[in-house]
């Protein structure tokens, strides 16, 4: 038994579609997104046979119906692969997919694995988050938590509270710009390689997506002023600077340095570290803190020497609270390129792989940067931070370098 470096593979995601009857997966199993998006790694990676696979991990937050019966395992025969690949389901709300990949990495480099599938899948409008839950009436009966912290929206409206200078001005200016980052990407074709095309049936018969059902590019600052505040009389949080309820699905391959260049894969990035942290659940939106600095910590790096960030939109106070906390401005342009879940769309368990694969393709455009981060909130108050290693790096330092 001997460790291994992990690397990243390849990723494709489905195009994130509105969650509900009147989104365009209103009509489709869960799962079906989940094998679409595996087949498609499959497919596009021949070089690896498919008894080389040793385990696909997927994730989802409210494990019942179609997304229920160990997701990974059944949507592993679905996508082809042979018998004698095993599966497994992972739930860790909105870091699912982040702890699908940490967990199939740390399998990597314990020498356990050498190929292997991680993502996520959430069908919103068929499974709601935290639908037929039953939390323990301890949480409430001996303070434990207070009422809101099951409540993402109201745990957000905390962090306003918490930090003044948080406004809903610059929530509402980070929201808009994370739309128009978005529909910049699109223009210039940044989420081809990531999209897989789906097949839709409607009353109106059948149709294709291709695209995120969410993005609103014309959004203005007028306009999100004057939207409602639904988890708060006179809040901060509106459906503008939040991240919509979103269908959709991910998936991953992960490989070690024995399997690349045994089977000639082309790695995209490099797993450094990565970590997990809790906080109040009354503020969860305060987990990627303590989450990225456990990782920095344990990479042996400074937040200075990350020159690439992707970080999940829950909400725009959420994000605006980490880059306040590491010094960073509101419009760095090392964070998010390509937008962010406010304008695609958060399908809780899937977005962490979301996250790695707009890393990977910026690390492309990008050899001066040598780290990136992949982090997100998780509801329950808990962060998650993944660091990766551009291997496309040309020696030279990245924007941020030194501050």
């Amino acid at each position: 038994m001997t460790g291994s470096e992990v690397y990243y593979i390849d990723g494709a995601r489905t195009p994130f579609g509105r969650a509900g009857e009147k989104g365009m997966y209103w009509q489709t199993r869960a799962d079906d997104l989940v094998v679409k998006a595996m087949r498609e790694l499959i497919e596009r990676n021949p070089e690896i046979p498919g008894e080389r696979y040793d385990d696909v991990a997927i994730a989802a937050t409210t494990q019942q119906g179609d997304q229920g019966l160990t997701l990974g395992r059944t949507t592993a025969l679905l996508a082809g692969l042979p018998n004698t690949v095993p599966g497994l389901a992972i739930d860790r709300m909105c870091a699912g997919a982040l702890t699908a990949a940490s967990l199939m990495g740390a399998s990597i480099g314990f020498g356990q694995y050498d190929v292997a599938i991680a993502g996520g899948v959430e069908h919103m409008g068929r499974h709601p988050m935290g639908f037929d839950a039953d939390p323990n009436p301890r949480f409430l009966s001996e303070r434990l938590v207070e009422g809101d912290a099951l409540n993402m929206g109201k745990t957000a409206e905390r962090l306003h509270d918490r930090f003044p200078e948080l406004t809903k001005e610059r929530a509402d200016h980070f929201a808009m710009r994370s739309q128009q980052k978005t529909a910049a990407a699109y223009a210039a074709d940044k989420f081809a390689r990531d999209l897989v095309p789906v097949a839709l049936e409607s009353e109106a018969g059948w149709g294709l997506a291709t695209r995120d059902e969410h993005p609103r590019p014309d959004t203005t600052m007028e306009g999100l002023s004057g939207l409602k505040t639904p988890f708060r009389p006179h809040g901060k949080v509106t459906a503008g600077n939040a991240s919509p309820l979103t269908d959709g699905a991910t998936a991953s391959i992960l490989a070690s340095k024995h399997a690349v260049k045994k089977l000639g894969l082309k790695p995209r990035m490099r797993l450094v570290s990565y970590g997990f942290a809790g906080v109040q659940p009354e503020v969860m939106g305060l987990g990627p803190v303590p989450s990225t600095e456990r990782a920095l910590e344990r990479a042996g790096l400074k937040i200075d020497d990350i020159g690439l960030f992707e970080l999940n939109e829950a909400f725009a106070v959420q994000v605006l609270s980490f880059l306040d906390h590491f010094g960073i401005k509101d419009d760095d342009p090392s964070v998010n390129q390509y937008g962010g879940a406010i304008a695609m769309g958060h399908p809780l368990a899937a977005s962490g792989v979301r996250l790695m694969m707009q890393l990977a393709n910026q690390f492309e455009e990008h050899p001066e940067v040598r780290y990136g981060v992949t982090a997100m909130c998780v509801g329950l108050g808990q962060g998650g931070t993944m660091i990766w290693e551009n291997p496309n790096w040309n020696r030279k330092k990245h924007a941020r370098a030194g501050k």
